[in-house]
């Protein structure tokens, strides 16, 4: 996204009253590339205020981006400090035209926007406007069959220009929680060095602590090795961007409509996952992707999985592994691997992961860019709402397939994810109480014990903040 200098100097205002140790700038800027013109009903949709409409979630998700890297990494708590930020949209005879009021002056250096910021914020509205647009207004969210929502999936990242057909199989995912130790960052961060050292592109969720490490560790070693158009990919969705901010490393943000779509976009994008230390969240991508992985269409297609941590972490990884055994046996154990405190073996491990995908992509006339031939089930891509009733009604209990048992789990923890952060979610808790999860006798206690473990290690909230459990395991 561009700035016109002139005008957003002689536009820009900024306001200390009542708040000055929350400066802001006012000003208006000009959307760069295909975002210079939206149809009437893209603009209409992203001004539309009423419960249907697009601006509140454009607003949230404008001021996250803004407000990142400045006093915290928790974008939930800036919506507060900036009550009067607004951001409209205003059709000239030029072309699309940005309006900010009251917006953070952090993301702005002598009255112009800092650049990754405005890439970034391009990148929120591009999305936001194209599955309004392109995708809800026909229906396609609501279609039935998997390959409809796969297709979704595809046209979302071939619109963010994220498949590069004549790019060699190098992306590693990698996952992991934003509210970590100091020592698991920069483990997180020694690993993406040692990926970067090997010209490895790194996609994460965007977001501050693990998300960011890898992506700061990679930036270095791809500076060292000489290594244009480096790549890193951030792949959000509305509820989550709203509540982290993505950090400044991120060249390429995509957001998705839903949780499911976004989970889906990095398996299907990624040729390898790395797992770092997390909480409930990284407990969920765990699931959901073993949950894939087990599926009888999939026992024979190669993807590498790597948990991995300092060693300060080994009783976390120790958790989810005794977790993982109880509940879906030692089939899902053998799809993953573990590595301690050895950021050496983990890049060296994922590189090999990586050539026999490479290799299985050739053999079998696959797509580099993008995992088709992976069989993600219907109810894997259906978007779950954490609603008391849906919590209530999920079936924890062995009596069912195993991959419908990861995905159940997975809906667990997605609707505590939900009650953690999600404004929407947390209301609903303080209107009618806590979600109540019932489980069989075997897996609830391994749950309280998985989850009562991720609390006392402080892996529900930022660090310094008191956890008030969203759940209740009946």
């Amino acid at each position: 996204m561009s700035s016109s200098s002139a005008s957003a100097r002689s536009l820009t205002r900024t306001s200390t009253e009542a708040r000055s140790a929350y400066p802001t700038v006012s000003t208006m800027i000009s959307p760069e590339g295909s975002l210079e013109v939206l149809s009437q009903f893209e603009v209409n949709r992203l001004r539309d205020t009423s419960s249907t409409g697009l601006h509140e979630t454009l607003r949230r998700c404008a001021l996250a981006i803004l407000t990142a890297g400045a006093l915290s990494d928790n974008a939930a708590s800036m919506q507060a400090c900036y009550p009067d930020f607004d951001i409209e949209l205003l059709q000239e005879d030029k072309g699309l035209r940005l309006k900010l009021d009251n917006a953070p002056a952090n993301a702005f250096v002598d009255g112009e926007m800092i650049h990754g910021i405005r890439e970034q914020l391009s990148a929120m509205l591009r999305d936001l406007a194209y599955v309004s647009n392109e995708l809800v207004s026909q229906g396609a969210e609501s279609m039935g069959p998997s390959e409809a929502i796969t297709n979704t999936v595809f046209q979302i990242l071939r619109n963010a220009n994220a498949l590069n057909a004549h790019r060699p199989p190098n992306m590693v995912v990698c996952w992991g929680g934003h509210s970590i130790s100091r020592v698991e960052y920069d483990y997180s961060k020694a690993v993406g060095y040692r990926l970067g050292l090997r010209k490895r592109d790194i996609c994460t969720g965007c977001g501050p602590g693990a998300m960011k490490g890898p992506m700061k560790g990679a930036n270095v070693a791809h500076a060292k090795q000489r290594y244009d158009n480096s790549r890193y990919v951030g792949i959000s969705e509305p509820g989550i961007i709203a509540a982290e901010s993505p950090n400044p490393i991120v060249n390429e943000l995509i957001i998705m409509p839903d949780i499911e779509k976004r989970l889906e976009a990095f398996v299907r994008l990624g040729h390898g996952i790395i797992v770092f230390p997390g909480g409930v969240g990284t407990a969920e991508e765990i699931l959901y992707l073993l949950g894939i992985l087990l599926h009888p269409a999939n026992q024979h297609i190669p993807f590498p999985v790597i948990l991995t941590g300092p060693e300060e972490s080994a009783d976390y990884f120790r958790q989810l592994d005794d977790f993982i055994a109880v509940t879906l046996g030692e089939t899902a154990q053998q799809r993953y691997q573990i590595i301690i405190d050895d950021p050496e073996a983990v890049a060296k491990a994922m590189q090999k992961g990586v050539d026999v995908v490479a290799r299985f992509r050739h053999e079998n006339h696959d797509a580099s860019y993008f995992n088709w031939r992976l069989h993600i089930p219907y109810d894997f891509q259906q978007p779950f709402e954490p609603t008391h009733e849906a919590m209530a009604s999920l079936a924890l209990h062995a009596n069912q397939p195993v991959h419908e048992l990861a995905a159940n789990l997975r809906r667990a923890f997605s609707g505590i994810v939900a009650g953690n952060v999600k404004p929407n979610s947390m209301a609903a808790i303080a209107e009618r109480g806590r979600f109540k999860l019932h489980a069989a006798p075997d897996i609830m206690t391994h749950l309280d014990a998985l989850l009562n473990a991720f609390v006392e290690q402080q892996r529900m909230k930022l660090p310094g903040t008191a956890y008030e459990p969203c759940y209740t395991l009946a």
